[in-house]
């Protein structure tokens, strides 16, 4: 693939991103805005990493660049496995911690002698991430 089809495809997933933030940014802020925003955004993000797949993954393979596509195709997939054993943990643990941690700082202002038993469940979710990352490392170790 050519550098300015990589280019190319670069400015398209930074358009799929900008547009949606900057309608959602550009007036009013209000429930239903930001999940037409959202919807739009991951619209267009997928659709374009559905394109980019298509294209890098195409199976065009020339005969003297074969193994060496092979080798690179296999340590991407690592790669790429290992970045989505990460941030997948990471969104799951993002969004535990936001439930557990606002619960438990509503339960303290009720009750201090609570901090304790609020902070471990508020660990517990933080403890998704850390077991994601190492996945990952475990993953970039077979590398």
């Amino acid at each position: 693939m050519t550098v300015t089809v990589k280019v190319l495809l670069a400015l398209a997933l930074l358009v799929s991103i900008l547009i949606p933030f900057g309608a959602f940014a550009a007036g009013e802020k209000s429930r239903g805005r930001y999940k037409t925003a959202l919807g739009v955004n991951a619209f267009l993000f997928f659709g374009t990493m559905l394109v980019c797949c298509a294209l890098f993954f195409s199976g065009n393979a020339f005969a003297a660049e074969e193994t060496a596509a092979a080798a690179n195709s296999s340590a991407g997939m690592i790669c790429m496995a290992a970045a989505l054993s990460t941030g997948l943990s990471c969104l799951g643990g993002g969004i535990a911690v936001s439930a557990a941690a606002s619960a438990a700082l509503g339960a303290i202002s009720e009750d201090g002698s609570i901090l304790g038993k609020s902070l471990i469940f508020v660990g517990l979710a933080e403890g998704v991430c850390l077991y994601g990352l190492i996945i990952s490392f475990m993953i970039i170790g077979r590398l």
